[in-house]
């Protein structure tokens, strides 16, 4: 009998977090710790989807001039690239994973569909959900939300390079406090960037418990998932 929290959990992935401070775009060794603590998550019988951002490769946002849908393109395909990787990693150490893109990319990855989905997600692989919302516009955040809503998991696990939600920018604010739970009404009223504006409203709408936390040590996964109060909860 598992001592599990959740049963189904959404996994945000920062595309920098990684990168972990390898030499590259991504550090395997990392990823590779990543995987042993999602298989000790399988055996608590918790079913893992997981969006992965691409900071560690390109944001839509670095484009300048460049026009915003072709470099949220550019974004969504970096996504993927960072989906694969995790896929091969995770396979290697024995995960059994699938990845499923929002646009069609047949040849290296499986069309996304709720069922689809569910389905893998019931078999006790861990599905990757490349492409964000396969539209312009919309970060990897609203992606895990709504992906959430869709697959109906327990929760939203994000997954960062900062252990929390803090009222300013710790790394220019030394006085800036570190909140154990906030609801999303606080996070619009006080203008955290805890997510974006869309992801917030989402949650807020839609009921959705989210849990910010630093990836560094990746077991803060397992203990999240256990129940173990690690960062910050948000909730309605």
């Amino acid at each position: 009998m598992t001592n599990a929290k959740y049963k189904r959990i959404l996994l945000k992935l920062s595309g920098e977090a990684l990168a972990a401070g390898g030499d590259g775009i991504l550090n395997f060794d990392f990823i590779s710790n990543i995987s042993e603590v999602l298989k000790k998550c399988v055996s608590e019988g918790i079913q893992i989807g997981i969006i992965v951002g691409a900071g560690n490769i390109w944001r839509g946002r670095q484009g300048g001039k460049m026009d915003r849908v072709r470099a949220d393109s550019m974004g969504m395909l970096a996504t993927t690239i960072n989906a694969l990787a995790l896929q091969d990693t995770f396979i290697q150490n024995g995960l059994d994973t699938v990845v499923m893109t929002a646009v069609n990319m047949n040849t290296f990855a499986e069309p996304y569909s709720v069922r689809g989905a569910v389905k893998a997600l019931e078999e006790g692989k861990v599905v990757i959900f490349g492409c964000g919302l396969g539209s312009p516009f919309f970060s990897t955040d609203t992606a895990a939300v709504l992906r959430a809503a869709e697959i109906e998991a327990d929760a939203v696990l994000m997954a960062k390079n900062i252990d929390g939600v803090y009222s300013a920018d710790p790394k220019k604010d030394p006085s800036a406090v570190k909140y154990d739970e906030i609801t999303y009404k606080d996070v619009l009223d006080k203008e955290l960037k805890a997510l974006d504006l869309s992801a917030t409203t989402f949650c807020m709408e839609n009921d959705i418990r989210i849990y910010a936390f630093e990836l560094k040590d990746p077991m803060n996964i397992y203990r999240v998932a256990m129940g173990e109060k690690i960062g910050t909860e948000i909730h309605k």
